[in-house]
C-alpha cells in the first residue's frame, strides 16, 4: 500500500474537527497577521519589552497568539486542551515552558519540582505518553557554555572529551554541575517509575555538548528495558546525521535503547548571526535542501534500526511524514509500532496531526504551558518561524480558509 493510500494531509474536515467556527476564524486572523513580516518584526521586538515594563498587553497576547500555541498558564488549564485532543486520538507532549531564565539554585530546584509535577500528572492520563524538559531550565547557561567550550577543545569521542572537560571546572563549578546531574537524574528516575517518556530539548550549539552527554548518561541508566529518555537531534546542523549514527554506536556499546526526537531546528538565525559575529564556520546547513536531505536520511536510518532506536518524527514537513509511513509499510511495521511516534507543535499543522491519527499512527501535539511571561520566548519563536519559513503561514491560512468554506457550504 502506498503512503498516499494510507493518509492524505488535504482532509481539512479531519484536521479541524476539534475547532469551533469561532476558533477557526480567530486562527485565520492570526495567521493572516503573521503573514506580514514587518508586523511580526515589530511585535516580537516590542512584546517582551512591553511585558517587562508592565504595560497592559497581556490580555491581547492571551487572546491571540497564546491561545493558538499554548495549552494554558497552569497544568489544570492545559489538562482541558489535552482532553479535547485525546477525543481525536491525539496524544500530548507536555512542556512546562521554562527556558534559560533563572540563574539561582532555588529557581533551578523549583523548575525540577515542576517537571516532576508534570510527570506525576502525565502518569494519570492515558493520552500523555511524554513530557519535555530543557536542561537550561535547571542549569546555569554560563556553566553549560564553559563545559561546552572545554569539550570542544579536546580530542577523542564525545564522552572522552567530556571527561577531560570536567577537569577544567573549579571546585565550586564541579559541585554546581553535580547538582545539575542530580536534578536530571531525579527527573528521569521519576519518569521511569511513572512510565512517562522524557524528551530532552535541543539547545544552542555552544551549550549542546554537555546536554548531549547528560542525556546519553541518563539513557544508559534508564533505557535498558524500554525507552524513557530521548535526545533531540536538530538536522539543520550539518554534523547531526553523523552524531545520530555515533549515538547508535554508543547505545550498542553501552547496551541501551537509543531514544531520539528528530527535528529540523529552532535557532537558525541566532546561530548564523553568532557564527558571523565571532568569525567561526556556521554550524547550520548551507540551504534548506541539505536540511531536508539529512532529515529524511535520519528518518530512514532510525526506521532501519527500529529495534534499537525509538524515534519521534517531529516534523511539519508533509513529505518527511509520508516517507516515514512508506518505510514502515515497506518493512512490514505497524503504524503504531511502540518505537515510532509522530509529533507536531500545538497550533500548527493540524492537517498532518489529525490525519495521521485518523490513519492509526501514534501522534501527539507538543503542548507548552506556563505563566504568560515564561512562555514569551517560545511564542516569539513561533511568530518568527511562521513569518520566516517559506510557505508555512500561507499553507496554514489556506487550509483554515478551505475548512471555513467547506462548513459554509454545508450549513
Amino acid at each position: 500500500m502506498g503512503a498516499s493510500e494510507v493518509v492524505s494531509f488535504d482532509n481539512t474536515e479531519n484536521a479541524f474537527a476539534y475547532k469551533t467556527d469561532k476558533e477557526l476564524k480567530k486562527a485565520a486572523f492570526l495567521f493572516a497577521s503573521m503573514g506580514y513580516s514587518w508586523l511580526v518584526k515589530i511585535g516580537t521586538g516590542l512584546t517582551p519589552k512591553a511585558i517587562k515594563a508592565g504595560l497592559p498587553v497581556k490580555s491581547l497576547i492571551r487572546n491571540t497568539i497564546f491561545t493558538q500555541f499554548v495549552g494554558g498558564e497552569t497544568l489544570e488549564e492545559t489538562a482541558q486542551v489535552a482532553k479535547k485532543l485525546g477525543a481525536f486520538n491525539v496524544s500530548v507532549i507536555l512542556d512546562y515552558g521554562v527556558e534559560g531564565g533563572g540563574e539561582g539554585e532555588e529557581e533551578f530546584d523549583h523548575a525540577m519540582e515542576e517537571f516532576i509535577r508534570v510527570i506525576d500528572y502525565a502518569a494519570t492520563q492515558p493520552n500523555i505518553p511524554f513530557m519535555s524538559i530543557k536542561v537550561t531550565g535547571f542549569s546555569r547557561f554560563g556553566l553549560l557554555e564553559k563545559l561546552d567550550s572545554s569539550v570542544a577543545g579536546n580530542t577523542g569521542s564525545l564522552m572522552k572529551r567530556y571527561t577531560k572537560a570536567i577537569g577544567t571546572l573549579s571546585p565550586e563549578e564541579k559541585k554546581e554541575w553535580e547538582r545539575v546531574q542530580a536534578r536530571m537524574d531525579t527527573i528521569c528516575k521519576r519518569a521511569a517509575e511513572k512510565n512517562t517518556g522524557v524528551l530532552v530539548d535541543a539547545e544552542e550549539t555552544w551549550i549542546q555538548d554537555p546536554v548531549d552527554v547528560l542525556t546519553i548518561l541518563m539513557m544508559e541508566r534508564y533505557n535498558t528495558v524500554k525507552p524513557v529518555v530521548y535526545n533531540t537531534v536538530q538536522l539543520y546542523r550539518h554534523d547531526r546525521l553523523a552524531f545520530l549514527k555515533d549515538s547508535l554506536e554508543a547505545a550498542e556499546l553501552r547496551n541501551f535503547i537509543l531514544g531520539t526526537k528528530l527535528v529540523r531546528g529552532a535557532y537558525m538565525e541566532k546561530e548564523r548571526t553568532r557564527a558571523a559575529d565571532m568569525q567561526y564556520p556556521s554550524p547550520i546547513q548551507p540551504d534548506k535542501a541539505a536540511t531536508d536531505r539529512d532529515y529524511d536520511a535520519a528518518v530512514s536510518f532510525c526506521i532501519k534500526h527500529l529495534d534499537k532506536i525509538a524515534t519521534i518524527v517531529a516534523s511539519h514537513n508533509e513529505q518527511s511524514n509520508l516517507l516515514a509511513i512508506r518505510l514502515l509499510r515497506e518493512k512490514g511495521f505497524p503504524l503504531h509500532h511502540p518505537h515510532i511516534h509522530f509529533s507536531q507543535l500545538y497550533g500548527m499543522s493540524d492537517n498532518i496531526t489529525f490525519n495521521l491519527a485518523k490513519a492509526g499512527c501514534s501522534v501527539s501535539k507538543y503542548l507548552p504551558f506556563g505563566p504568560l511571561e515564561d512562555v514569551i520566548p517560545y511564542l516569539m519563536r513561533r511568530a518568527q518561524e511562521n513569518s520566516s519559513v517559506a510557505g508555512q503561514t500561507g499553507r496554514e491560512l489556506r487550509l483554515i480558509k478551505k475548512e471555513i468554506q467547506r462548513r459554509k457550504y454545508l450549513s
